[in-house]
């Protein structure tokens, strides 16, 4: 089994069928985590669980979303299988045409199946599902209208008509930005009653692309119709049979649509009735209602037969259904349109072997054949074929063969133009067989081979089955702007009538045309710069609203954030700082209060300010200090360690820094010397006061600056006088200044030198004991 991709930029496709094949048409797709399946069919060469994908390869559980194409057995047979007995859980998507016909399409494939294998349809290992299973299945499916987008998680994807047949869609995909289109199988020719494929309006960064008839040319449709009725009209003329295997639905509505009108022209030369055309498939009566029912889908011609005759294209004159061979009158010439196509089963193989001994009858292989089917064996035109009911029997071959192909796929040169107009650059090939995929892809080297080497080189790829393709993807970043911010980026019709006669001055071109703003627009930038093709620069300001999920990117102004973006939480975002400081918590709360005029004390469990709090939790540590500044800012003080925790906003902030700074300088300011009132923490003076024994260290500076001319004046044994503050003196010559130590201030001096020569020992000595304490 594959391992699963990474979340890179890196882009897988991962064939499960389909790839270097026709048949059993599989694709995975993984991009940014999200996986998209395309297609779940059979092989119609093989029974059984042989016929599926390889579905064991890759855990189909990963995936999300499975689009289905279009309604063909190798396209969409196995998806009761996946749906019932794997385990998936994705949802499924198909257009209601597709749904319509699948549910009847897939009825007749499981009775095929069981009366082919001889058992029950609920017994048997070569039975995929049920008639159960496929009930289940059905009520899950969900269905698309061409042209709309839906969005799975972050998956969005498109239906364009395809042309193949009746709802047939080529799906565009985008995951984050990039784009995949994937045109399953698609016509490019406009028929009798289906439109052609379309080409999306959007680019594609990636095309998975069919490559069913490599670099061969279809014959003109015209040409191919007077063909088709020559041929037939000169074998009923010679009294001959025409068998016309065909796929039930599809391609035998458009050849149906041409014998009815051949026949209406030609009733005299066919007999008037005498030849009859009759189409043997009870699915196809059951069916035709879905054809009847969705002619507006159809192409003008069809809309335009319907409105202006009112009867319905599909209501046929001279076509006859026929149930089974038990109600054929086989006498005389006639046409049977039988499925299935492949002649591998059915009615159609079994008129094969009743029929092609004779060498009047004609059998008009008219669809494409697959490699292993009786259909792509009758081609080369073997002397005999085996018996369905018994291999060991072989019958004679003596029929006439022809192969006029109405297969609704892409011939090369349609395919080589569809390309160029789509113009990814990395293209993956599918649904072909080896040699023509891979003529089909050294033509298409060759038709890119210019630009070669170039940043807009083209890569093609042709994997075979499981085996994976990586394509590196350098992603662009969409933001779309929504809401009022659309007029900012968009000039008023005033801004442009100033501009335009601005331009008209200079002799300046318009390069951009408003007539009128938008609702949305898009910015493209990469890596998130955002370009916009304005002559100039226009700065816009805005939120970027980015949904991981879904990948969207939207550009909204702040007073739409609301409206447009309504699940949108808020998220309060705490700031928190920590800062260490070396003094005790009185200090510190004394020039908190000298800074701010609120302060609510939380925690004081040592009644350092004076305040009461309620008791102390627990938890609280002992000398811890509390207290809300400003009403948002918390501090806390322990172990000489403040934290300080706070909202986030702009007052809040400025709060905060107000704090962080008085605590970063508190233990060297001045002020912290006279405020100083316990002993030093981290020194033994038991003799002396905390503030003596700081005034002592500062007397010392004087003491080298100023020798036996400074004087401290203490009391009697060194002692501080009581109630009053302590001085020195300084006295030169003729100059003297007294000195206040407990206002580190100078009181009295007669010279001015003198004075700043002290203030400034002063300052240093307050530097020099603060950090102390």
């Amino acid at each position: 089994m594959i391992e699963d991709k990474p979340d890179t930029n890196s882009f897988r496709f991962f064939g499960l069928g389909g790839s270097n094949e026709v048949g059993r048409s599989c694709h995975i797709l993984q991009y940014k985590g999200k996986t998209v399946m395309l297609d779940a069919g059979v092989h119609p060469a093989h029974q059984g669980i042989a016929s599926l994908p390889f579905y064991d390869e890759f855990n189909l559980s990963k995936v999300d979303v499975l689009l289905i194409s279009h309604f063909h057995l190798d396209h969409a047979a196995s998806l009761p299988y996946v749906m019932q007995r794997t385990n998936f859980q994705g949802r499924v998507f198909m257009t209601h045409p597709t749904k319509a016909i699948y549910r009847w399409l897939l009825s007749d494939f499981v009775k095929v199946t069981n009366i082919g294998n001889g058992t029950a349809a609920s017994s048997g290992d070569e039975n995929l599902y049920t008639d159960e299973d496929l009930a289940e299945s059905f009520d899950k499916i969900e269905t698309v209208d061409f042209h709309s987008t839906i969005d799975v998680n972050g998956i969005k994807f498109t239906a364009y008509h395809a042309g193949h047949v009746l709802g047939a869609a080529m799906f565009q995909v985008e995951i984050a930005g990039l784009r995949i289109l994937f045109t399953g199988d698609y016509s490019r020719e406009l028929d009798r009653h289906l439109n052609s494929a379309e080409v999306p309006s959007l680019p594609s960064d990636i095309l998975i692309v069919e490559s069913t008839f490599g670099t061969a040319t279809h014959e003109p449709r015209v040409s191919k119709e007077r063909k088709l009725t020559q041929l037939i009209h000169t074998t009923v003329a010679k009294g001959g049979r025409v068998l016309l295997p065909v796929f039930a639905l599809g391609r035998a509505q458009e050849i149906m649509l041409i014998l009815d009108e051949y026949w209406s022209q030609h009733a005299e030369e066919l007999g008037t009735g005498q030849v009859p055309i009759f189409y043997a498939s009870n699915l196809a009566r059951k069916c035709m209602s879905v054809f009847q029912t969705y002619v507006n889908m159809m192409n003008d011609k069809i809309r335009k037969k319907f409105r202006d005759s009112q009867t319905n294209p599909f209501i046929f004159k001279n076509i006859s259904y026929l149930k089974n061979l038990d109600e054929f009158q086989d006498f005389g010439p006639s046409v049977m349109l039988a499925s299935p196509g492949m002649l591998q089963n059915g009615l159609s193989r079994d008129l094969l072997e009743k029929w092609c001994p004779d060498e009047k009858n004609l059998v008009l292989i008219t669809g494409y054949s697959v490699e292993g089917t009786m259909a792509k064996f009758l081609i080369l035109e073997p002397e005999s074929i085996p018996s369905i009911n018994n291999p060991d029997v072989t019958i004679p071959r003596r029929c006439q063969v022809e192969e006029i192909s109405f297969a609704a796929h892409v011939d090369f040169r349609e395919n080589l133009e569809f390309v160029e107009k789509i113009g990814a650059p990395s293209i993956i090939l599918v649904h072909g067989e080896s040699n023509p995929m891979g003529r089909l892809k050294s033509a298409l080297l060759s038709n890119f081979s210019p630009l070669k080497g170039t940043e807009n080189e083209v890569h093609v790829y042709n994997p075979r089955n499981c085996v994976a393709v990586d394509i590196e993807f350098k992603g662009v970043k969409i933001a779309k702007a929504v809401g009022n911010i659309v007029e900012e980026m968009v000039p008023t019709n005033e801004d442009e009538d100033e501009e335009a006669e601005d331009k008209n001055n200079t002799g300046e071109k318009d390069k951009i045309s408003v007539s009128e703003a938008p609702q949305e627009d898009e910015l493209v930038g990469k890596e998130g710069n955002m370009q916009h093709d304005l002559e100039e620069e226009r700065v816009i300001s805005g939120i970027l609203v980015s949904d991981e999920k879904n990948f969207d990117l939207n550009l909204v102004s702040l007073s739409d954030l609301r409206e447009h973006h309504t699940d949108l939480t808020t998220t309060v975002l705490k700031e928190r700082q920590t800062v260490h400081v070396d003094c005790r918590n009185e200090l510190i709360f004394w020039h908190l209060c000298q800074m701010f005029g609120e302060i609510e004390v939380l925690v004081d469990n040592e009644g350092v300010t004076l305040a009461k709090t309620d008791p102390a939790p627990e938890d609280v540590k002992p000398g811890e200090l509390v207290v809300r500044v400003m009403g948002d800012v918390k501090l806390s003080v322990v172990d000489h360690v403040a934290t300080l925790e706070w909202t986030q906003n702009i007052i809040s902030d400025s709060v905060a820094d107000s704090i962080v700074a008085i605590l970063l300088s508190v233990d060297s300011s001045p002020a912290s010397v006279k405020m100083t009132s316990h002993s030093c923490n981290s020194h033994d003076h038991s003799e002396d006061s905390e503030v003596v024994w700081k005034i002592k260290q500062i007397a010392k500076l004087f003491t080298e600056q100023f020798g036996d001319s400074f004087t401290l004046l203490l009391g009697k044994d060194n002692e501080v006088p009581e109630h009053e503050d302590i001085k020195g003196s300084v006295t030169i010559g003729k100059n003297s200044a007294t000195v206040n130590f407990s206002k580190m201030a100078v009181e009295d001096c007669n010279s001015n030198p003198l004075k700043g020569r002290i203030e400034s020992i002063l300052g240093i000595g307050a530097d020099l004991v603060a950090p102390l304490c």
